[in-house]
């Protein structure tokens, strides 16, 4: 069992940036890899990012490419960290951090087994 809870969301500007971060407990939380998902209002929930288990593989979706960056810290307790550079109107939506044991990172929520309760990003102009 994994606990997720993500922090840092907020209200910025186009262009500024952000830095969620996803905490997890639990006493394997260290085997799961990290996925962050977002949905925006009257859409479906999309894959933003993902590390897999280890921290040596990152997958991203070709919108938040060269502007997000995803790590993990899994010294005390399980941190993956999603660094959002450059944001645009089009990241507003809620994020959400899901853990995936000893999975690859992927992109398929149904390949995720817990997740968190959400951060709300909101991108203005």
């Amino acid at each position: 069992q994994v606990h997720l809870v993500e922090s840092g969301g907020g209200r910025v500007h186009t262009g500024d940036s952000l830095r969620l971060s996803c905490a997890a407990s639990g006493r394997t939380a260290s085997d799961y890899a990290v996925g962050w998902f977002r949905q925006a209002p009257g859409k479906e929930r999309e894959f933003v990012a993902a590390i897999n288990w280890t921290g040596g593989r990152t997958v991203f979706t070709d919108s938040v490419k060269g502007r997000f960056t995803i790590s993990r810290d899994n010294a005390k307790m399980m941190m993956v960290i999603l660094q959002m550079n450059t944001l645009r109107a089009e990241d507003t939506a809620v994020y959400y951090c899901a853990a995936d044991l000893f999975g690859a990172g992927s992109s398929i929520a149904a390949e995720y087994d817990f997740w968190g309760q959400g951060t709300q990003v909101t991108v203005s102009s």
